[in-house]
C-alpha cells in the first residue's frame, strides 16, 4: 500500500543516521514479543510488516524503530483476536500505576531461544518467466493491501540479476489469501533511470528483490494495457 513507511527517494527526511546503538532493554522486549508470536503462529512477517505500514504518519515520523514493532504487533494481534484492545489497555494502566508489577510464568508455556528464522523458499511449480540478463519493467500498480514494491521503482526499467527462485508471496501473504509462492528475482536499476537529474552519479546501480508478479517484459505491453490488467486484477 501507499503510505508513509515508503519513503524511498522522497525529500526532505535530512540525512540517514548510521549510527547503531545498543538495544535498550524494552527494545529487546519487543524483538522477543514478534519471535514468540511469529513462532507460535499467531502472525507471519508479512502480516507484521503490513501492521505497521497502517500506523498514523504522524506517529510513524515521530517514533523509534522499535516502537514501529510494537505498534504493527499490537496491531494484528489484536485483528486476529489473540489479544484484546481492552485487555492491553488494563495492563498498561496496571504498569503505570505500579511499574514494578511482576507476573509469575504461564505453566507449560512454549519456550524459544535466539532470533525466529522461517524458511520462506518453496518448490517450483512453473518454470521461470525471467533470466539473468532479460530487460523488465516494473508494474505501475498502486496495491491496497501489502506489496514490496516501493513506489520509486514502479514503471522503471531494470535488469534481472540473480533468480532466487520460488518463495512465498508477501502481497497475498500478508491477507490470508495463502503463500502463492512465486519466482523471486534480483532486479538492477541504474540511478538515473530511478532519479533522472537527482542521481548522485552516473553509472551506479540499485538492486531490488522483486517477485514475478511485480515486473513485465520491457517493451511487451503498454501503460495503457497494464492498467487495464491492474483494474481487472
Amino acid at each position: 500500500m501507499d503510505g508513509i513507511h515508503d519513503v524511498g527517494g522522497m525529500h526532505g527526511f535530512g540525512p540517514i543516521d548510521r549510527d547503531d546503538p545498543a538495544l535498550e532493554s524494552w527494545e529487546a522486549t519487543v524483538i522477543a514479543i514478534n519471535n514468540a508470536s511469529m513462532r507460535a503462529g499467531l502472525m507471519n512477517i508479512d502480516e507484521f510488516r503490513h501492521g505497521i505500514e497502517r500506523m498514523d504518519p504522524a506517529h510513524y515520523l515521530s517514533s523509534p524503530y522499535f516502537e514501529h514493532w510494537l505498534d504493527g504487533i499490537t496491531r494484528v494481534l489484536i485483528e486476529k483476536g489473540h489479544v484484546s484492545a481492552d485487555g492491553l489497555q488494563r495492563r498498561v494502566e496496571l504498569f503505570e500505576e505500579e511499574p514494578d508489577t511482576r507476573f509469575e510464568a504461564v505453566a507449560d508455556a512454549p519456550t524459544f531461544e535466539g532470533r525466529a528464522r522461517f524458511r520462506y523458499e518453496r518448490d517450483a511449480t512453473a518454470p521461470a518467466r525471467f533470466a539473468v540478463g532479460d530487460a523488465v519493467r516494473m508494474r505501475t500498480a498502486h496495491v491496497r493491501g501489502h506489496t514490496r514494491l516501493p513506489r520509486y521503482a514502479r514503471g522503471k526499467p531494470a535488469v534481472i540479476h540473480t533468480v532466487h527462485g520460488v518463495h512465498v508471496f508477501p502481497d497475498t501473504n500478508a491477507h490470508g489469501l495463502g503463500e502463492q509462492p512465486t519466482w523471486l528475482y534480483s532486479v538492477r536499476f541504474d540511478t538515473a533511470d530511478l532519479w533522472s537529474d537527482d542521481a548522485e552519479s552516473d553509472g551506479q546501480s540499485i538492486y531490488l528483490d522483486a517477485w514475478e508478479p511485480y515486473l513485465l517484459p520491457r517493451d511487451s505491453v503498454t501503460n495503457e494495457e497494464e492498467e487495464g490488467e491492474n483494474a481487472r486484477g
